[in-house]
């Protein structure tokens, strides 16, 4: 690895030592919901309401059975609850009609399911140890391109493929959740905290705004 390379692995370990996931679950299906429910609010709030849905909606036939309003009122207070809804509803039906009622652990058919993205895929394959990759969330493509790993036009995917040439495998998983909680806690889509990073001699970020700054 070049010395930026080992720099970034060295800060996010020192920083974020026991990076994880935040998302609360205890098996596949518990695991692929909270993950779908967790796009575009915080895991705080998912966590907050999977308690009540799993215990209404145990297993994939009883989410395909129920009515979309009863999966909504355990949902009501995250984002996008009615379209989530829906596609709980969907996927159990998916899952019992094709894949007795298993959560499939490949990733192109995870990317058939109702409401399942390649990001979703990936994640749910990665928190269940059976694909090592490094998924692009929001924080995870902020800090990329801050980083000049990746163009600003990149696409996710595309973000991904070069993380994972750039860095071992066997850090692929801690720098998920590293590379998040470091977009969560310090560098920020708005006012990053660049003044005491270490990283921020790599950063363009930085070094655009100290530039306009010294202007």
């Amino acid at each position: 690895m070049k010395t930026k390379d080992q720099a970034v692995l060295a800060y996010l370990h020192k920083e974020f030592p026991d990076a994880g996931c935040a998302l609360s679950f205890s098996n596949d299906l518990e695991c692929l919901v909270s993950i779908l429910l967790s796009a575009q609010t915080t895991d705080n709030a998912v966590n907050k309401v999977t308690p009540g849905l799993f215990m209404a909606f145990p297993d994939a036939l009883s989410f395909a059975e129920a009515e979309i309003e009863d999966i909504e009122s355990k949902i009501r207070s995250i984002g996008l609850y009615h379209n989530k809804a829906k596609n709980l509803k969907a996927l159990g039906q998916t899952l019992v009609s094709s894949h007795q009622g298993n959560v499939p652990h490949d990733f192109d058919v995870l990317k058939t399911l109702p409401g399942v993205g390649a990001k979703t895929a990936g994640v749910f394959l990665l928190e269940r140890d059976t694909r090592a990759s490094i998924p692009v969330d929001t924080h995870v493509e902020r800090v990329s391109k801050r980083l000049k790993y990746a163009n600003e036009k990149d696409k996710p995917l595309q973000i991904e493929a070069k993380l994972e040439k750039t860095f071992p495998k066997d850090e692929w998983k801690f720098l998920h959740h590293s590379l998040i909680w470091f977009g969560r806690l310090k560098c920020h889509a708005k006012r990053p905290e660049c003044a005491e990073c270490p990283l921020k001699e790599y950063c363009s970020y930085f070094k655009k705004t100290s530039s306009t700054t010294a202007k």
